[in-house]
């Protein structure tokens, strides 16, 4: 499409292709385009196959496309693994001094010295720099632009080191200047102040913006980087971060914190989450408030971990022992990331309760353009947390934390002198003893069920994308919505457009089953799209509210939808 760019790095890990591809999209960013990229890469330090993809546009984009018009190819592997996902007339760089290339039909191949023009910058590490120097020209893009990227990003080390990258850059950008340009996107280009920001970010950024006052996180794909962001900002945003030794310790923190009165977070994927299991039940049981970020990969047990995948939805749905409720949300990209992680904070605190944002790699490690998160919108709600100065009476020692009330959630205060608080694992009356009688019993679980009973009412009403009526209704959830918005994008000028709308949920428990009802009841037809083998968001949705999906397109490979796939799928059934 002539307003999209679509742009791949692909070479062996450890080359710096992810630092690399960050440039291309924030100088387009700069430039005054939106950007959406991802990196797609084996479990490996070194060596494997990855690839950088990025589509660049000068209107709003959603997702990356499988076809690109130029691919920057490090290795001879990395051209031939991408060779069928070239457009007409795309082009090609590559280091001509490394490899060989034959001609090829419907492309244009670019040979530039890589190698050799790093070194004389000072290292052949900066092959990728010079690669991005002659992009930029074949492309009409400015040189001032990117070489300032690569001083913000490569002059953070050392003045040295970004001084040799820019030069890098000017090489590579003098070597494409006897070449023919490959096309003229970038020369329309304006200053912007756009964030480029993926969800993982967006996810520290709610958090901190919603007062989160201790973080503790095991390292695991995909949300290392929430741990790695909240610790670069440790100091300057007043919070507690800590890596404790695995993921039970970590939740165990959180939720002594929590107790003491501290908005907490715990971060994690699938199989940290099995291990916090039991801790995320007694939470349910003791009523502490506590953020849980699950963010999916593509399982079983170790599974593919770098990869992305939906396979959680239902462990997220209804994991750990008992019943007790429980809130799980689901952003769809960095803007819901930012919104719902700093909701999380304050469903946790008013309901009392474990709040899950379910994401997956997708999710968080895409990068983006946005113009600005929303911070009118972020307020801080604590509920019903009273100070102990407030809660103390002389007549009562005990705190009645489990007090039995009309909307289920009990006044709640922390220890200080002068207030006792009682919790236990054991199921309790008001005042925290172990009590077991059937009377007790029923007015526990029920008082707990009942604080989020009303809560799915008060939800907003699921986002429709496109027409309110329409031949065709998409569903989803969480990270399918970047391709599904971008396929409907794309179909803006085709036989398609407005045949099609999306109906995309972010709030899964508790589920909005009458609001989604009279939707899907009032579908024409309805396909699911989801990144699962057996349709997860399908069986939830019967579960909920008795409707089957029988239409289903499922991808289960690790790799995300496209949009170009998803067209062909909407034009079979149109």
């Amino acid at each position: 499409m002539n307003d999209q760019f679509h742009f791949k790095l692909a070479g062996p890990a450890g080359e710096g292709i992810t630092t690399s591809g960050l440039v291309f999209t924030k100088f387009a960013n700069r430039s005054g385009y939106y950007s959406f990229d991802y990196l797609e890469n084996p479990s490996l330090i070194r060596g494997g196959h990855n690839v950088y993809y990025a589509t660049i546009s000068r209107r709003r984009v959603y997702s990356t496309h499988r076809q690109a018009d130029l691919i920057v190819a490090l290795n001879e592997d990395g051209l031939n693994q991408h060779r069928s996902e070239l457009n007409p007339g795309a082009g090609v760089i590559y280091d001509s001094e490394a490899f060989e290339l034959k001609p090829m039909r419907g492309c244009r191949l670019l040979p530039i010295p890589l190698g050799k023009l790093a070194e004389q910058a000072g290292g052949r590490i900066m092959a990728n720099s010079v690669a991005l120097g002659a992009m930029v020209r074949l492309t009409g893009g400015r040189l001032v632009i990117l070489q300032q990227v690569l001083k913000d990003i490569f002059g953070a080390k050392s003045e040295k080191v970004g001084a040799q990258n820019t030069a890098a850059a000017k090489l590579g950008w003098e070597a494409a200047g006897a070449m023919t340009p490959l096309n003229s996107f970038f020369t329309k280009a304006k200053s912007t102040k756009r964030l480029v920001v993926a969800g993982n970010e967006a996810i520290g950024v709610g958090a901190i913006a919603a007062g989160m006052q201790l973080a503790a996180i095991y390292p695991m794909t995909p949300i290392s980087a929430i741990l790695a962001y909240l610790a670069k900002h440790e100091q300057a945003a007043g919070i507690v971060v800590r890596q404790p030794e695995d993921e039970i310790a970590g939740i165990n923190m959180a939720v002594g914190a929590s107790f003491a009165g501290v908005r907490s977070l715990v971060a994690t994927s699938g199989g940290g989450f099995a291990l916090m299991g039991e801790t995320l039940s007694l939470a349910g049981l003791i009523e502490a408030p506590l953020v849980v970020v699950f963010g999916q990969r593509a399982g079983p047990a170790t599974g593919i971990p770098t990869w992305t995948a939906q396979e959680d939805l239902l462990f997220a749905l209804t994991s750990a022992q008992g019943e007790y409720p429980r809130i799980v949300l689901a952003p769809g990209d960095a803007a819901e990331c930012f919104n719902l992680t700093a909701e999380a904070f304050n469903l946790a605190d008013k309901y009392q309760t474990p709040v899950i944002v379910l994401v997956d790699k997708f999710v968080c490690e895409a990068h983006q353009s946005i113009d600005n998160f929303d911070w009118g919108r972020v307020r801080i709600d604590r509920g019903k947390l009273v100070s102990p100065a407030a809660a103390r009476r002389k007549d009562q020692p005990l705190f009645p934390r489990y007090q039995v009330t009309g909307d289920g959630i009990s006044p709640r205060t922390y220890p200080d002198q002068g207030v006792v608080v009682k919790v236990n694992s054991d199921e309790h009356d008001q005042f925290g003893f172990s009590v077991e009688t059937e009377e007790n019993r029923n007015l526990q679980v029920e008082k707990r069920m009942r604080k989020i009973s009303k809560l799915a009412a008060r939800w907003p009403a699921p986002t429709i994308y496109g027409p309110k009526k329409a031949e065709l209704t998409l569903v989803g959830w969480g990270s399918v919505k970047g391709p599904i918005l971008q396929t409907l994008d794309n179909l803006r000028d085709s036989k398609l457009a407005g045949r099609v709308n999306f109906l995309h949920l972010n709030r899964l428990r508790p589920f909005p089953a009458q609001k989604v009802g009279r939707i899907l009841t009032g579908a024409n037809k309805t396909l699911l799209i989801e990144n699962s083998f057996q349709g997860q968001l399908g069986q939830w949705i019967r579960m909920q509210t008795g409707i089957e999906i029988k239409d289903k397109l499922l991808k289960y490979s690790g790799r995300q939808f496209y949009p170009e796939r998803l067209a062909r799928e909407i034009g079979k059934r149109l």
